[in-house]
């Protein structure tokens, strides 16, 4: 096969390289895939740098979010997982070490099937922001459905076009809330509207949380505030009383400390989301959380979050594809079509 293989941590990922590989043998309860598209994510970057707090003994193969064909199914699967849920010829998409490659292996409970309709190219960037989003939105802020008569939510969601906040703001329209996003970039701005957002705001203004404060009714402030951005010390000035936030990461770099009083004088609860940990403790609700992700997607309501402004064909792109990342270039999911072994790149 071929992959992008980590010998040695690198500076930037410009420093990455293709090589030719032997083929991955799966364990008894593994099946192997043949990649046909991986997408990006920040902790790729981290990774190949070292700073991950999850590092492979060296040397390993880098990436993890992929979509493919199953090659081969579990030898020897375990006995709750037995007929195994895939066969060979099935399209799946999934998370796994090693998603820079063209093959590689995975456990059943790290693959989903692509839903019908989808391409590989879409399919490869469901797996962590899709969940990571309706996980922070239905179960943790307890996001609350509008429609028949009922007046949906005010959900505040930041770096709106974002991998995960595209995912938010679709999830949230789709349980009939009023979306307002947040982005940094005109371009931005369009891509969260285009996905849904009723508002757009830019939150390199300082007056931002005024101004959302004043497109609710009366001023009174979102119920709701995403954030895997870092703001949630500003976003307390446009939330409103009995107000809900979820602190999904710190894309801007910092930590931040927030003054607890302004927590109290709200009533506001404050909850965070580890979604990679649900499946070592609740792994019950990870199968419901997809199960009401595949309900919207089948209902039309959710739909590929694919960054579709520059197209990144080739394991030697991924270089490119991670800088676009790393630098904000993007919006949505960056995803890298994988050509198989004397496919064209065209």
């Amino acid at each position: 096969m071929r992959g992008i293989q980590i010998s040695q941590y690198v500076k930037s990922p410009s420093e990455l390289t293709v090589s030719t590989l032997p083929d991955p043998t799966p364990k008894p309860h593994e099946y192997l895939i043949a990649i046909h598209a991986s997408a990006t994510n920040f902790y790729d970057l981290l990774q190949i740098r070292g700073k991950y707090q999850h590092q492979p003994p060296l040397p390993w193969i880098s990436g993890s979010e992929f979509s493919g064909i199953i090659l081969s199914t579990p030898s020897s699967p375990p006995a709750h997982r037995n007929p195994p849920k895939f066969k060979v010829g099935d399209h799946v998409f999934g998370a796994a070490q090693g998603g820079y490659a063209t093959r590689i292996c995975a456990r059943e409970e790290s693959l989903r099937r692509v839903p019908k309709g989808w391409s590989f190219f879409d399919a490869a960037g469901l797996f962590v922001t899709a969940p990571t989003s309706y996980a922070g939105l239905v179960l943790r802020a307890g996001l609350k459905r509008g429609g028949d008569g009922e007046r949906g939510e005010w959900v505040l969601v930041h770096a709106g076009a974002g991998g995960v906040g595209l995912a938010a703001v679709q999830v949230a329209k789709a349980y009939g809330a009023t979306v307002v996003a947040t982005a940094g970039s005109e371009r931005k701005l369009d891509v969260a509207r285009g996905f849904g957002a009723d508002y757009v705001v830019d939150y390199r203004r300082e007056d931002w949380p005024e101004t959302v404060r004043k497109l609710t009714k009366g001023g009174r402030g979102v119920d709701v505030v995403f954030d895997p951005v870092g703001l949630v010390a500003k976003s307390m000035k446009c939330l409103a009383w009995n107000g809900r936030v979820v602190v999904v990461g710190f894309a801007a770099g910092e930590i931040e400390k927030v003054a607890m009083n302004r927590v109290l004088l709200k009533n506001v609860s404050v909850v965070g989301l580890h979604w990679g940990q649900y499946a070592v403790n609740e792994p019950e609700t990870v199968e419901k959380v997809w199960e009401g992700l595949f309900e919207l997607i089948e209902a039309g309501k959710y739909r590929g979050t694919s960054f579709t402004d520059e197209e990144f064909v080739g394991l030697e792109r991924v270089p490119a594809a991670l800088k676009a990342l790393g630098e904000r270039e993007s919006w949505g999911k960056v995803v890298v079509k994988v050509p198989q072994e004397g496919q064209s790149k065209i």
